[in-house]
């Protein structure tokens, strides 16, 4: 059972805003350029597994297998209608993508079972108990050697940034404290996982937008 500190919160904080979903994050946050770069940095190949972890409309999963079509890739929310705008996005792409329903820190997987793992605008919803939690979780699914790509909101490189982000801020509430913070990657590192790296960043209208990377020991 649910409890109240685990209470789903939809992309935008409020359901009724899930059909703005993909217009707002495409205008505000340089979306083609970070996830692009994002695919780039997690070097997926055609025999690879991958999750896209809290896959919302499915923009980065969809691109994921037109990217790389002979790779098998999943997606995972746990948002029912904002999966089903994704199964359509998906058919009328033209592209078989695997989703299921779920929360990050109970994934329904297998252990060692994906080669990859990423996530775009996903880890600022969650509470620091519940991104130690999906941490961990992703560790247990991912194969030796695996690998997890995030892009999320993180520390602001300079005042003007830090300015932008407090519409995010408010509109996600306290779960975003310690991304803005720059917690992610001590976060990684506490979850076990190695090789711990902070990439690019990117100034958008909400802030500094960072891509992590991390692997599962071999």
């Amino acid at each position: 059972m649910r409890t109240e500190k685990d209470k789903y919160i939809p992309a935008l904080s409020y359901d009724w805003l899930t059909a703005f979903y993909d217009p707002v994050v495409r205008w505000t946050t340089r979306e083609k350029t970070f996830k692009h770069r994002l695919l780039q940095q997690a070097n997926i190949q055609p025999a690879h597994r991958v999750l896209d972890l809290g896959c919302g409309t499915a923009t980065l999963t969809i691109a994921i297998k037109q990217a790389v079509p002979k790779a098998t890739v999943e997606g995972l929310d746990g948002d029912a209608k904002i999966l089903a705008i994704a199964r359509d996005k998906a058919r009328q792409a033209g592209v078989e993508i695997h989703f299921d329903e779920g929360l990050s820190y109970q994934l329904p997987y297998t252990d060692t079972v994906f080669d990859r793992v990423v996530s775009s605008l996903f880890f600022h919803h969650l509470t620091t108990e519940n991104k130690l939690q999906t941490l961990r979780e992703v560790r247990r699914v991912l194969k030796a050697g695996g690998e997890l790509h995030i892009a999320d909101w993180g520390k602001p490189h300079s005042s003007i940034m830090r300015a932008a982000s407090f519409p995010v801020r408010l509109l996600d509430g306290a779960t975003t404290a310690d991304s803005f913070d720059g917690l992610l990657p001590r976060y990684l590192q506490e979850a076990g996982f190695v090789d711990v790296r902070t990439g690019e960043h990117y100034a958008t209208m909400f802030g500094t937008l960072w891509l992590y990377q991390a692997q599962q020991p071999e």
